[in-house]
């Protein structure tokens, strides 16, 4: 059976594990064994990218440029050995900008933030279908030097594919579930009443809803779209 490491950013024990939305049924629909965990304490131990055959990296309220985060700088050694090994990578969001930064691009604030769905093109709808995708991101990332770019707007890059990896910056794992999670996180962090300054959560949570089957079989696509890019199956 392959096995498939999830890595998430929440120290809260279970919180991190609703935040994987759809990409962990995802991935065990397709046969893997999926390890779901963070660099905290008290979390399962992180294997070695070269013990696995494909790895996750999921979002993150904090920056991946921001190098006081204390657990950034191991997780950006693990990318960087799995970019050797050539153990396949899917980032999403925070991960896409970590995988970015890892293959030499560079990640900052974006020109604006970006917040609910919104249509993307693709460049190769055999690695990223087009569609209406959910965003909920301040920063930016740059194509890497060999990296193909998938899809873009006027906010910035929106997916790249580089040989085995894909990094999308919005979130095709949502749910209403995952959603609530990171209003759970917000909360805890004091940061929930801003964010409704600027955003209808409620206008958010329902299209977020509205949207859970369309949004569950597209993500069902990338990830074994990836997986098979990859040449890792269950067979």
């Amino acid at each position: 059976m392959p096995s498939a490491l999830v890595l998430v950013h929440d120290a809260v024990p279970g919180r991190g594990e609703r935040e994987v939305g759809t990409v962990g049924p995802a991935l065990a629909e397709l046969g893997f064994d999926v390890l779901v965990t963070a660099f905290q304490p008290g979390a399962p131990p992180v294997p070695d990218p070269g013990d696995v055959d494909v790895i996750v990296v999921m979002g993150s309220a904090d920056a991946a440029y921001d190098d006081t985060v204390p657990w950034l700088g191991a997780e950006l050694d693990l990318l960087a050995r799995a970019v050797g090994h050539g153990t396949p990578v899917l980032g999403i969001c925070f991960g896409a900008q970590a995988l970015a930064r890892v293959l030499g691009g560079t990640v900052a604030r974006a020109p604006r933030s970006e917040r609910g769905f919104v249509a993307l093109g693709s460049a190769d709808p055999d690695v990223l279908e087009r569609g209406t995708w959910m965003q909920f991101h301040d920063d930016a990332f740059t194509l890497p030097s060999g990296a193909q770019q998938l899809a873009r707007n006027e906010v910035g890059l929106q997916a790249f594919v580089c040989g085995p990896h894909v990094a999308v910056q919005f979130h095709p794992e949502i749910t209403s579930d995952a959603f609530a999670a990171w209003l759970d996180a917000w909360d805890e962090a004091g940061e929930r009443a801003a964010l409704e300054a600027a955003v209808d959560i409620p206008a958010l949570v329902a299209d977020i809803a509205a949207r859970a089957d369309v949004t569950e079989a597209a993500c069902r696509r990338l990830v074994g779209r990836f997986c098979a890019r990859a040449g890792v199956t269950a067979s």
